[in-house]
């Protein structure tokens, strides 16, 4: 469907590349209602202020995560180019697409 949406996008043909659009969206952009957003045990999401992390504590933190960060930003960039059989990424269930 993707595939198909650009298509017709790229041919200026935008009533059909919107009604695509519209019908792929569920399976690219989960509800946010269909997220849990609480943290561990539904209590509050904790977060960590680094506002005033020296230099040393904020190089430590990212030789930690710094792997995780360009894993991320790997996956970000092949869904964005796709993986040569029609589109790259994950749907909203987590799982490469297939056409």
């Amino acid at each position: 469907m993707l595939r198909a949406m650009r298509e017709h996008a790229a041919r200026g043909d935008w009533d059909t590349a919107a009604a695509l659009a519209k019908d792929v969206a569920p399976y690219m952009h989960p509800k946010l209602a269909s997220l849990q957003h609480s943290g561990a045990d539904g209590g509050p999401i904790q977060t960590l202020d680094l506002s005033h992390a020296t230099e040393e504590q904020l190089a430590a933190l990212e030789q930690l995560f710094g792997p995780i960060v360009q894993d991320f930003e790997q996956d970000l960039a092949f869904a964005e180019v796709g993986d040569g059989r029609g589109e790259g990424g994950t749907g909203a269930s987590g799982s490469r697409e297939t056409e």
